[in-house]
């Protein structure tokens, strides 16, 4: 499979906002609260996929967006890869571009937040050399405002 990473335009939003919804569900239905869950829906994804499409990375092949990473200032807010695309390298490859991305922002270490109880993601992680720094409170956003949700913090060295 080729893939090519670049930055996000306006006509990848609505792709984004299917494989964040979708990636989301599956890997967080069960392990966060009732409340958070009923929170994200196709819409809400949609909205922030809009709100944040200069701040993403899309991997796209022949099939469109397969994939994409958010950025935040010095966190990696958001990753993603759909379900066809999962075991191919797409993951390693958005994940290597997005640490780029930062460290080019000028930052020398960035920090992550991985669901408690997101075993795949945490595997994955750390087999790409982020360190978890233990279990910390975070605010996600959400259409009623800052929901606080426990999570295990990530970070890692990019100089």
């Amino acid at each position: 499979m080729t893939v090519h990473i670049t930055v996000a335009r306006a006509d990848h939003i609505h792709q984004i906002a299917n494989i964040w919804h979708r990636g989301w569900h599956d890997a967080h239905d069960g392990i966060v609260p009732d409340t958070l869950h009923r929170l994200r829906t196709e819409e809400s994804f949609l909205t922030r996929s809009k709100d944040r499409v200069q701040d993403t990375l899309v991997a796209i092949s022949n099939q469109g967006v397969i994939g994409f990473a958010m950025n935040q200032q010095d966190e990696l807010n958001q990753m993603y890869v759909s379900e066809q695309a999962r075991g191919t390298g797409v993951a390693h490859a958005l994940i290597e571009a997005a640490e780029a991305h930062l460290r080019e922002a000028g930052y020398s270490c960035a920090w992550l937040a991985c669901a408690m109880g997101n075993e795949r993601a945490m595997r994955f992680y750390e087999k790409c050399g982020w360190t978890n720094q233990g279990r910390r409170p975070v605010e996600v956003d959400t259409q009623d405002g800052p929901f606080t949700l426990d999570v295990w913090r990530y970070e890692k060295r990019l100089a």
